[in-house]
């Protein structure tokens, strides 16, 4: 059944497996053994960016191609609920209205982007997805009657999400289980379906030809694919599932701006974590993310309790200070792309394919 699920493309490193599953029991157990919306916060985070960053990585690590508008189908996907729960009210129609529009829009301009610049190099897509993504971002804030400008939106959900809806009249470990708790886990839910379904397409025959296209494109053409077809469909898809990343997250938060969806520093974000996490390993996905927004939440808490030990000290007391914070998250990158340049997952990887060879070489 695991063969199945994971289309026989397992973590292939102890440690990475070891990690993922840690992500995983953390994940589907913080809400009742922890509590509290803090830490669904951080949990939903890293489900919504490992889909996000997976998602991106169909195209940079399994196809070889770089597209700045990836966050923008995150916002089309996050504005197109947004829009519709505010217009037609709080209802399942409004999310499932909202999707399916914004879906549509994502499948046109991703569409028309592939078609217009994958003839040519790749280095032109990605300019033309940069300015692609600029044109919607100033759309966003040029129709604020709309989409609420710089303010964003705040909406409402279907009564069964809110807070106030009481699944279990009795708390479980002391937890009330409530509309919050249903969205929680129904998001974790459909991101690991959707992580899964993005395995099951980069280990398909589709998915092999997008690698042979990475690798050797003129050879793929030679071959008898259709290098500009399979491109623009993978396009295509990633798309989707980043606007479906980006509908769950304006879902969870009850709110929609830039600064969440259109803004460059997440698209920034979304780059350094597949760096981080290994490009072409989907796994990598979900480890970046992991890693990234567990830093980004406790690295000042963390240097705010190592501060003491140093107060007093010339220069150390003011470079470990909570301020601080983004130069020291800044430092860690830099060493974990350093250090990990095929990434965490793809040195994890190669390390373990690496010792199962020696003994054999040894015999």
């Amino acid at each position: 059944m695991l063969d199945a699920l994971l289309s026989r493309d397992f973590p292939r490193s102890r440690l990475v497996t070891a990690m993922l599953l840690v992500l995983v029991a953390a994940m589907l157990s913080a809400p009742l053994a922890v509590g509290g919306l803090p830490i669904m916060n951080v949990f939903v985070k890293i489900a919504i960016y490992a889909v996000l960053v997976a998602s991106f990585d169909l195209l940079l690590g399994y196809t070889g191609m770089i597209s700045f508008a990836h966050t923008m189908y995150y916002g089309i996907g996050a504005y197109g609920v947004a829009i519709a729960l505010r217009s037609m009210g709080a209802g399942w129609d409004a999310i499932a209205l909202g999707f399916v529009v914004a879906a549509v829009l994502c499948l046109v301009v991703a569409a028309a982007v592939g078609l217009f610049s994958m003839r040519t190099r790749t280095i032109f897509f990605a300019m033309i997805t940069l300015a692609v993504a600029n044109s919607f971002a100033v759309l966003v804030n040029q129709f604020y009657t709309v989409t609420g400008g710089h303010d964003g939106l705040i909406f409402q959900i279907p009564k069964m999400l809110k807070p106030a809806f009481v699944i279990l009249p009795r708390s479980v470990l002391g937890v009330p289980v409530n509309g919050t708790v249903l969205t929680y886990y129904a998001i974790v839910v459909m991101c690991g379906l959707l992580f899964v379904l993005m395995l099951r397409l980069v280990n398909s025959p589709f998915g092999r030809v997008l690698q042979a296209i990475r690798e050797n494109e003129f050879r793929a053409e030679a071959l008898g694919y259709n290098v500009l077809r399979h491109r623009v469909v993978i396009s295509c898809i990633a798309a989707v599932i980043a606007c479906m990343a980006g509908a769950m997250n304006a879902i969870w938060l009850r709110f929609v701006g830039p600064e969440v969806t259109f803004d460059l520093q997440v698209m920034l974000d979304v780059l350094l974590v597949v760096v981080i996490g290994g490009m072409g390993t989907l796994y990598g996905a979900v480890v970046g993310a992991g890693l990234f927004v567990m830093a980004e939440t406790y690295l000042q808490g963390a240097i705010a309790s190592a501060a003491p030990w140093v107060e007093g000290i010339p220069v150390l007391s003011v470079v470990v200070h909570p301020d601080r914070w983004i130069f020291w998250l800044g430092v860690l990158f830099v060493l974990s792309v350093y250090y990990f340049p095929e990434g965490i997952v793809g040195r994890l990887r190669n390390s373990a394919v690496n010792r199962r060879k020696q003994p054999a070489s040894h015999h």
